[in-house]
């Protein structure tokens, strides 16, 4: 077989993405079919950049679960080396050095191969898994964490306040990167901190969502029994499993590698989190709206968690998006040193890293999971940017 033309790779990689581009139409098609009944999400359909960044963010989202999750669009395994394929050029015809290639052996690596010998198409692909099944989930604790903490900080003030505010900025006086480097070193991993900083933080969206279930349904004794046990059941038992390893049925389980980085990233972002929505929380909590409430004679944490959070769902939704994308280039970052995720991972980081090495003769091994990088974060800011201005015309 003969080495592939540009506008063959492009055309063989576009139908590799074929699950993702179906993805993509049906998911336009129905928001845009029912935007008006989405509200913000909806809206954001009228604006072409937060189209825009939708699309991106989306296109590595369906890559990921798809690519990652069920290996619909990987051509190899990304963990499959063949000698005769180390740094060859994109659209090298597979072969191997020792044995025969498998009938149903995917015939070519479309973005070339490493300096392992590894398909870098497919490790591509794969490590939009790796950030998707991190990044969300892990700012979507920190999240909870700080909406958890800032929202009575900002609400009663005083001492509470006080102390609050003087733990965010004492973590926040050191320098990200560097907290988030030491929070992943070995030694430090070693010592069993990252376990109980897990303990610590993990059980926050446990409390997040009992005290939102028992200040909505107050007056409703049955379901809000309901709501909160299940809650406590199941969040307790994920809770054992992911923070502990401790899963009585064991079915749930933490890698200690990504245990460590999802800590990390849970604890560098907090902080922030915190100082935004108690700051919020200040401004709105003189408001018309909130007076009426304790005039009603409302709880505090009904107040708080459903008179002022969702009126401030808007800021928080676009410092979501950002923060989404600041996590994916600090797990880039980690990836780049060789921290965190198993050295085997396809992560973006640690293919730009093993790219890196031989950059001045070869090009390919590093330039995709960098594009794919960028894209992803590019998407995001966009995405922020469309859900900041539909959230002032709201």
């Amino acid at each position: 077989m003969e080495l592939l033309s540009w506008g063959e790779i492009i055309l063989r990689i576009l139908a590799q993405f074929t699950p993702v581009w179906i993805a993509l139409i049906a998911t336009f098609a129905l928001s845009i079919t029912f935007k008006r009944r989405l509200g913000l999400y909806g809206k954001l359909f009228d604006s072409p950049i937060g189209m825009a960044g939708f699309a991106l963010v989306m296109f590595w989202v369906f890559t990921g679960i798809l690519g990652g999750a069920f290996d619909l669009i990987t051509t190899h395994d990304v963990l499959d080396q063949s000698a005769s394929m180390k740094n060859k050029v994109p659209g090298t015809p597979y072969t191997k050095l020792m044995g025969e290639v498998a009938p149903d052996a995917y015939p070519y690596y479309l973005l070339g191969g490493d300096n392992l010998g590894r398909d870098v198409f497919s490790r591509m692909v794969v490590g939009a898994w790796e950030v998707i099944k991190i990044a969300p989930f892990a700012s979507l604790f920190a999240f909870m964490v700080g909406i958890t903490l800032g929202l009575p900080a900002g609400y009663y003030g005083g001492k509470l306040d006080t102390f609050l505010s003087f733990l965010a900025n004492l973590i926040l006086a050191f320098p990200v990167i560097l907290l988030f480097y030491l929070l992943v070193t070995p030694e430090i991993v070693l010592t069993g901190i990252p376990v109980y900083m897990a303990a610590v933080l993990f059980i926050f969206p446990i409390i997040f969502l009992v005290l939102l279930w028992n200040s909505r349904f107050h007056t409703q004794p049955a379901t809000r029994n309901l709501y909160v046990g299940v809650t406590l059941v199941v969040g307790l038992w994920l809770y054992a499993g992911i923070a502990w390893n401790a899963d009585p049925l064991g079915l749930v389980s933490f890698p200690p590698n990504l245990l460590v980085v999802f800590v990390a990233v849970v604890f560098v972002n907090s902080p922030t989190v915190f100082r935004i929505v108690r700051g919020l929380t200040m401004d709105i909590k003189t408001r018309d709206y909130v007076a009426a409430a304790q005039t009603r004679g409302e709880g505090p944490w009904y107040i708080m968690l459903w008179e002022i959070l969702p009126n401030v769902r808007g800021p928080l939704l676009v410092d979501f998006c950002l923060r989404i994308g600041y996590t994916t280039i600090l797990l880039g970052t980690l990836g780049f040193f060789g921290l965190g995720l198993s050295p085997e991972s396809p992560d973006w980081g640690s293919t730009i890293n093993e790219g890196r090495k031989l950059l001045s003769m070869y090009l390919h091994p590093a330039l995709p999971p960098a594009f794919a990088l960028l894209s992803l974060v590019l998407g995001l800011n966009l995405l922020a940017d469309g859900l900041r201005e539909e959230s002032l015309r709201d």
